[in-house]
């Protein structure tokens, strides 16, 4: 059964043929992933983390000499201090200085702050729940000043 003429001329795929473009095109999509891949692993720059700092927001002051008891002032952020400083004109170290914190709230007792005697100066911390207090102040003999400052959470 041969036919004369041409024959149909049929084009014989072989494995070998149809693989090579698609063992090509995975080693061209596996070197693109891999080179993804190790991009990401490789160190990350590191971010600098922010600082929180604080900073005091002045309240109140006052200053005088002998014994007073200060108006209400507000606390609201918990976080508070003292800054004073006591001066003595006549020289004699005798003189007292006492500064006592009461919630302004209820009248109690909240803490003796500071405790002092002669001339010097000094910041006292204080750590209350936020409300409004004032201070009792006992001097003798010293000149006074007194200056409350709430802390407040700021970043760098």
């Amino acid at each position: 059964m041969f036919r004369l003429g041409r024959m149909p001329h049929y084009r014989k795929f072989s494995s070998k043929r149809c693989t090579e473009p698609s063992l090509a095109k995975g080693a061209a999509i596996l070197l693109v992933l891999s080179a993804l891949v190790m991009g990401a692993c490789g160190p990350r720059p590191k971010s600098v983390p922010r600082q929180s700092l604080i900073g005091w927001r002045p309240v109140a002051s006052w200053s005088g000499r002998g014994n007073t008891q200060t108006e209400s002032f507000d606390i609201e952020s918990g976080q508070w201090r003292l800054r004073w400083e006591t001066s003595d004109k006549q020289f004699s170290s005798a003189g007292t200085f006492r500064v006592i914190v009461h919630s302004s709230v209820s009248g109690r007792f909240v803490e003796v702050a500071v405790e002092y005697q002669g001339a010097g100066k000094g910041v006292a911390y204080v750590a209350e729940d936020p409300r409004q207090f004032f201070l009792d102040i006992k001097s003798s003999g010293l000149d006074w000043k007194v200056a409350v400052e709430e802390g407040v959470i700021g970043e760098e």
